[in-house]
């Protein structure tokens, strides 16, 4: 394996190699392009590369299938890191293109959203056609293949295009999440500010079978951050559940909600307890939580349990 080569989807010039340039250990590594969330992926299954950075979660779109549906099957991986990035767009066209010139653009399928407004009010008639990336899709302009493309601005240099209008977006403050994945390993030492993300299964489909699940989290007091049903493909109304909850596994409270998750499902797969982007840790650890859930008083709880068992309460 390679322990100094990280993969990201590609080409030069994503957004996800703007987000894996703010990691600090990315000044010191190979960063190899991929075509695609699942090549970057199995990159690292195979042992070519030490980690992969990816999108997983957009502020307008939502998570990211590719990257959801990769994490759920094949050889299992886990997340270490997170980084959120402010997502502005540029429409970058070849040198001389007027606005009225673009009669065809593209982009990846999750701009599409983020611009669609814009997009109605200026450019009404332009026909749109997803690339595999932003950045791909401004290598395809400068091939002549479209007008224009939607991406980061910092992409035009790198395909000799040019930034027609900047700062594009229909909403404020978007932002997308991306991940960087490895093999399993332990996770890092708890912060105080963690997230612990799964994929969990269910034995079957009846009344209250999603309640079930989240019972477990609801009664350890473990807050839930995200949860996303994706097909298994086993059929129709056959899906996994993506979570992310707050916490890190371990936490007492988020350790005995996956300890339950285990008992009643099939299958649980666990993705990575890692660093919440952007929040800092509480002073002290566990102060911000509801009474109950703290690791202290999970311990008081077992000890009373044992004084009771032992005719000691």
């Amino acid at each position: 394996m390679s322990a100094t080569r990280y993969t990201y989807l590609g080409p030069e010039g994503t957004f996800t190699e703007a987000a894996l340039r703010t990691l600090p250990e990315a000044a010191t590594r190979e960063l190899v392009p991929m075509v695609s969330v699942p090549a970057a992926l199995d990159a690292v299954r195979s042992g070519e590369a030490a980690a992969a950075f990816v999108p997983i979660e957009n502020s307008v779109e939502g998570g990211v299938t590719a990257t959801l549906d990769e994490l759920v099957s094949g050889e299992p991986l886990m997340i270490y890191r997170e980084v959120l990035l402010p997502i502005t767009f540029a429409l970058l066209v070849r040198p001389g293109t007027k606005l009225s010139d673009v009669k065809t653009v593209t982009g990846h399928p999750v701009a599409q959203p983020q611009v669609r407004n814009w997009l109605r009010a200026h450019l009404p008639d332009a026909l749109w056609e997803s690339a595999a990336s932003n950045a791909d899709g401004a290598r395809l302009v400068q091939e002549g293949r479209f007008d224009a493309a939607f991406a980061g601005e910092f992409a035009a240099a790198t395909y000799g295009l040019e930034p027609l209008v900047t700062e594009i977006h229909d909403a404020e403050n978007a932002e997308t999440r991306f991940v960087l994945v490895g093999r399993p390993a332990r996770p890092a030492a708890p912060t105080g500010a963690d997230k612990t993300s799964v994929v969990i299964w269910q034995r079957d489909d009846h009344p209250g079978a999603l309640l079930e699940l989240l019972q477990q989290f609801a009664v350890r007091g473990v807050n839930l951050m995200l949860l996303q049903s994706r097909p298994t493909g086993a059929g129709i109304g056959n899906y996994c559940f993506s979570i992310d909850a707050e916490g890190h596994i371990s936490d007492r409270r988020v350790g005995e909600a996956l300890m339950g998750l285990k008992r009643i499902c099939p299958k649980v797969r666990f993705l990575g307890s890692y660093p919440q982007a952007g929040v800092s840790p509480p002073v002290p650890r566990g102060e911000t939580l509801r009474p109950g859930p703290s690791d202290a008083e999970f311990v008081d709880a077992a000890e009373w349990l044992a004084r009771c068992q032992d005719g000691r309460a």
